[in-house]
């Protein structure tokens, strides 16, 4: 049998290649579903955000104060003894009583004091007597000596014994008159109208001279002793208007009366006394509030929206030279309906309105439209 084997190795040949062709197809159908990937950003790049910003400008606002302190008694005035050595027989007032000047809060026992004023009557009608007696011989004796029946050396002896009756009447007058004050002391009285805020006596105590008995407000005006910030002190001025806020009591009407001059070199605080127009239920001692109005003061204003709180204090995103945004903290010092005033500002530094939640600190953004600044003009006709 004769076989041809050079067709066979042709058949071989072309099998192979039909293989090749196939996996060849198959990788490329392979490389065909596979995705591209996305070119990533390049370093550096931030988004951007349109923002609308407002100018940081000066204005007049209608300023109000805040400050605390503790009530006091515009004068307190102490009562006391003016003799010692009696005893308390009546007490006739009470704390938290208003009393009147003249009043009789306390009668000491006097009844040592009266028998030495009786005696000391005598002493003074004796006295008187002496001198009547001493004057009638003096002028007998002028009589006499204008006749020639008297010497002149007689006539002295009248003259002086009628001047020594007359000195030891003025004396019997002296030692009544102190004895009458004296007397006059045991009734202790209110030396000014007020409110009596401490009793220190007891009926049957003895009092010594010079001791406390009672210790009054003067004509029941109290004062709130107002701490006020150093950098607000100047502003406050004598005659302005507050409001005096107590939790407690309420609240009532002041009037700044006093500025003192000094600023406590710890706190940094100075004194503002200002006046309660009545006490209602204030009582010294009382902690309470003042609003101060300040009147129109100078200072830097922007948008109430542009203010965000963080951790419970407020700040705004102010736009740097390359427009990226730092968040600032501020301290507000007025607001009014559509603006605030605050201090950590510069005048025409730009801040954001629009936009400012969805900020974080150094994002880039871009400026859309401005806010206009209220004009104080324009702010006075609203």
């Amino acid at each position: 049998m004769i076989v041809d084997y050079g067709i066979k190795g042709r058949v071989t040949r072309s099998s192979a290649l039909v293989v090749v062709l196939s996996l060849g197809a198959i990788g490329l159908a392979g490389c065909g579903d596979k995705k591209p990937e996305k070119p990533k950003p390049a370093p550096g790049a931030t988004a951007t955000q349109t923002v609308s910003v407002a100018i940081v400008a000066s204005q007049a606002v209608p300023r109000e104060i805040n400050a605390t302190g503790t009530i006091s008694p515009w004068e307190e005035v102490v009562v006391g003894a003016e003799t010692g050595g009696l005893t308390a027989i009546t007490v006739n007032a009470e704390e938290g009583q208003t009393v009147q000047a003249g009043q009789v809060l306390v009668k000491l026992n006097d009844t040592l004091l009266s028998a030495q004023l009786r005696q000391q009557d005598a002493s003074v009608a004796s006295a008187r007597a002496t001198l009547a007696e001493a004057e009638a011989a003096l002028n007998r004796s002028r009589e006499l000596q204008a006749k020639g029946y008297l010497s002149q050396a007689s006539l002295d002896t009248s003259l002086a014994r009628q001047q020594t009756a007359a000195a030891q009447l003025a004396a019997a007058q002296a030692s009544r008159g102190e004895t009458a004050a004296r007397l006059a002391q045991t009734a202790i009285r209110a030396p000014v109208s007020g409110l009596i805020i401490r009793r220190s006596v007891t009926k049957g105590q003895i009092v010594s001279t010079g001791a406390e008995v009672f210790r009054i407000v003067r004509d029941s005006r109290l004062e709130l002793d107002a701490e006020i910030p150093e950098t607000d002190l100047l502003l406050i001025k004598p005659g302005m208007p507050a409001r005096i806020v107590s939790d407690k009591v309420g609240e009532t009407s002041g009037t700044v009366r006093i500025v003192t001059p000094e600023v406590n070199g710890s706190t940094r605080l100075g004194l503002a006394r200002i006046a309660l127009s009545g006490m209602g239920g204030f009582r010294p001692g009382m902690f309470a509030r003042a609003v101060i109005q300040a009147g129109d003061q100078p200072s830097l204003t922007i948008p109430s929206a542009s203010v965000l709180y963080r951790e419970n204090r407020p700040g705004v995103f102010v736009i740097d030279a390359k427009n990226q945004v730092h968040f600032r903290r501020i301290t507000i010092l007025a607001t009014t309906a559509d603006r605030i005033a605050a201090s950590g500002l510069t005048a025409g530094e730009k801040v954001v309105v629009e936009g400012a939640g969805f900020l974080g600190e150094g994002d880039a953004v871009r400026i859309g439209t401005a806010t206009p600044t209220i004009s104080a003009a324009t702010k006075s006709a609203r």
